[in-house]
């Protein structure tokens, strides 16, 4: 297993240079001009020529991915043109509120998916199961920036409970972690469902069932153990993209996290922190990834992964 996770990572490498390479040239494919938006609209043509000079954008577009692609080995990951501070210190501020709202989100969907799609299943076709599936519904049809307005107005502005944005204390991460994880839970909760009942039917349940074991050992045990492999891919697939950033909901809450971050720099051409917020963000996708295939050989003792 060593062996296996060392060679994921090697075959990192050249995995993250070709996404660097097409991050850097489609960011460049952003209409506007960095330049112009730095000098300000009432600069003269020259003014934005020498600002163009300043930044490095005046040289060929392969000679700036060199430069950025020096810088970054060395661990700069540039400097802001809109606010002239290093892409790092912008990160700092921003990453952790990211981190923790993620969590939350995903911490709270996956526990209510698991265990709303497991009650679906055990009294499938009764109550328990038409309830659950007409939650796992309503959360995914319910769009993030409309949920997200309704919990402000109810919750914010007509109780006085949460904070309706920032980030200040554990009560600003509420409503926009209930907010992220509406959709994540519905979603877990119907793979839940649907892989439990297909396991349910297995003939080592009916041997399990024929030999006198109770189903509160046949379904913990036996059945929803066996039915994780495509949850736990659903949800590593669902956690990288929270790590991404939820852009709406962080609008909504007026959030400071990584995804607003990302919005405020596109509507800048910030190319910086673009280039380098995107590649962080594939980082971080990447390792989920390892992540769970590791998890398939904890969940399953049969899978192997050669080296």
């Amino acid at each position: 297993m060593l062996q296996y996770i060392l060679k994921r990572i090697l075959e990192m490498i050249p995995i993250l240079f070709i996404v660097s390479i097409l991050i850097f040239f489609f960011t460049h494919l952003i209409p506007g001009d960095p330049a112009r938006l730095v000098a300000g609209k009432d600069a003269t043509l020259e003014e934005v020529n020498i600002i163009r000079a300043e930044l490095g954008l005046d040289k060929p577009i392969w000679d700036q991915y060199i430069t950025y692609m020096s810088n970054l080995f060395q661990g700069d990951l540039g400097t802001s043109l809109k606010t002239g501070l290093p892409v790092s210190e912008m990160f700092a501020d921003r990453f952790m509120p990211s981190i923790y709202l993620t969590f939350m989100s995903m911490g709270w969907a996956l526990l209510l998916g698991l265990l709303i799609g497991t009650l679906s299943a055990v009294f499938k076709n009764k109550w328990p199961d038409y309830l659950g599936m007409v939650t796992a519904v309503s959360g995914i049809s319910m769009p993030g920036f409309w949920l997200g307005l309704i919990l402000i107005q109810i919750f914010s502005v007509q109780l006085g409970w949460f904070p309706t944005g920032g980030a200040e204390s554990w009560k600003s991460y509420i409503l926009p972690s209930l907010t992220l994880g509406a959709g994540i839970m519905s979603m877990l909760a119907r793979f839940t469902r649907s892989s439990l009942l297909e396991t349910l039917r297995a003939d080592f349940i009916r041997t399990g069932r024929a030999k006198g074991l109770k189903e509160s050992v046949v379904i913990p045990k036996h059945a929803l153990r066996n039915s994780l492999i495509p949850v736990v891919t659903i949800a590593g697939l669902q956690f990288g993209f929270l790590l991404g950033g939820s852009v709406v909901v962080e609008t909504v809450f007026s959030f400071p996290g990584m995804g607003r971050l990302l919005i405020d720099s596109i509507a800048f051409r910030d190319y910086p922190v673009i280039q380098a917020e995107m590649l962080l963000f594939s980082i971080e996708f990447i390792l989920v990834n390892l992540i769970v295939d590791i998890m398939y050989s904890m969940l399953n003792p049969k899978i192997r992964y050669a080296s």
